[in-house]
């Protein structure tokens, strides 16, 4: 089982050669600004909500109350923190999505000299659509499992188990996430792939779980979409995707 959790993490170690060879760069280049932009607008914005909320509480409290500062402050940062975290990622996944099907395809024909459909940046403007209503798919999918999980981490002594669920949860949203590129230019159904990825959990949750970890390193986090992208390419190519 362990040997099965490395060769998954291994597959997003991989990603960070594969998005430097000839061919696949041009296809991290406008993700990679992109993610960039996003994240600084989305900074820019949290430091100025932040710097407001902060004014306009203090000037309620009274006077006999100015020590709340000290404890309001770092939750408000903290508040901050997650806005930023989870609002980048889901811009993130929803603009970079048309990008990341031309991504897996470069990778695919870099590994094998074949992908599974012609490249072009035509068909990226016809598949934009189809990628963001793939996108919401997913959200949906994640609301329908994440709700219950929330409920269990109010629910003694479930909740004693649920930061080891999330995590797994978490590791599994982020497979089916990096590795739906690769398999949807397969034509799988979005049921096919979860079928395809549990076939092969163990490597699926190592997979997962390295991207989950990548995701929570500063500056790592700028460049984990396109990474993770290439690296379940080839992880679904050599691991995942069923013989001829």
């Amino acid at each position: 089982m362990s040997a099965d959790l490395i060769i998954g993490a291994g597959y997003l170690l991989r990603g960070f050669r594969l998005i430097r060879q000839p061919g696949v760069r041009r296809y991290v280049a406008i993700p990679l600004l992109l993610n960039t932009l996003i994240f600084a607008v989305l900074t820019t914005y949290a430091a100025h909500w932040l710097q407001t909320l902060t004014a306009q509480l203090t000037s309620v409290l009274p006077d006999w109350l100015d020590w709340l500062q000290w404890l309001l402050w770092p939750l408000l940062v903290l508040v901050a923190l997650v806005v930023i975290y989870f609002g980048f990622s889901l811009l993130l996944n929803l603009v970079g999505a048309p990008f990341n099907g031309l991504l897996a395809e470069a990778v695919e024909m870099h590994l094998t000299g074949h992908a599974a459909s012609d490249q072009s940046w035509g068909r990226l403007l016809l598949d934009i659509v189809p990628a963001l209503l793939g996108e919401l798919r997913k959200i949906g999918y994640f609301l329908l499992w994440a709700l219950p999980l929330l409920l269990v981490s109010f629910i003694p002594p479930l909740n004693l188990a649920a930061p080891l669920l999330w995590m797994v949860f978490g590791a599994w949203m982020l497979c089916l996430q990096y590795t739906d590129y690769v398999m949807g230019n397969h034509r799988l159904s979005f049921r096919e792939q979860r079928r395809t990825l549990a076939r092969q959990w163990r490597v699926s949750l190592g997979f997962g779980g390295a991207a989950l970890l990548a995701t929570l390193i500063p500056g790592v986090n700028l460049i984990v979409m396109p990474v993770a992208v290439a690296g379940a390419t080839a992880m679904y190519l050599e691991r995942l995707a069923r013989p001829a």
